[in-house]
């Protein structure tokens, strides 16, 4: 299967979106948006990292708009490294599911890594959702560990 691994593009943030809808297990969050997802291409074009197949599809895949189709190819991974120039932190990894277990969520995580250490970046935490228990394996394979002792508290501005 041909990957290639490079920075979203604004132009994609609807197959983004669509992307996130098929894949990531998080149904109970509020919804994002095209205009989030663009602000922050624009805020930090390296942050969101896609993995594309990019094969090109046979008439008989019937391939549609709507099936998260992004420049250039399908988009079957995502991940977002945030650095806010004091820590690190990783969200929205996702995996389409008709192309896990081939390794593109672990080399989403060493590219979100790779590209944080070149900030100066020393430790990163993942944002997991709890009930997520497909994603906790991916996590812990790549050396990430539940930290108990803190919680995440939020707000909606």
């Amino acid at each position: 299967m041909p990957v290639v691994y490079r920075n979203a593009e604004v132009a994609e943030a609807e197959a983004i979106l669509e992307f996130w809808a098929r894949a990531a297990e998080d149904a109970d969050r509020p919804p994002d948006s095209p205009d989030a997802i663009r602000r922050l291409i624009h805020r930090d074009p390296t942050a969101l990292i896609l993995a594309i197949h990019t094969a090109v599809p046979t008439p008989s895949e019937d391939v549609q708009a709507g099936s998260g189709e992004g420049a250039g190819g399908t988009i079957v991974g995502s991940i977002i490294a945030g650095w806010d120039g004091w820590r690190c932190h990783l969200y929205r990894l996702a995996v389409d599911p008709a192309h896990r277990r081939q390794g593109i969520g672990r080399e989403l995580i060493t590219r979100a890594e790779a590209l944080l250490k070149s900030y100066g970046g020393t430790r990163a935490d993942a944002m997991v959702h709890d009930a997520n228990t497909q994603a906790h394996p991916s996590w812990r394979t790549a050396g990430y560990t539940p930290q108990p002792t803190w919680s995440r508290w939020t707000h909606p501005l």
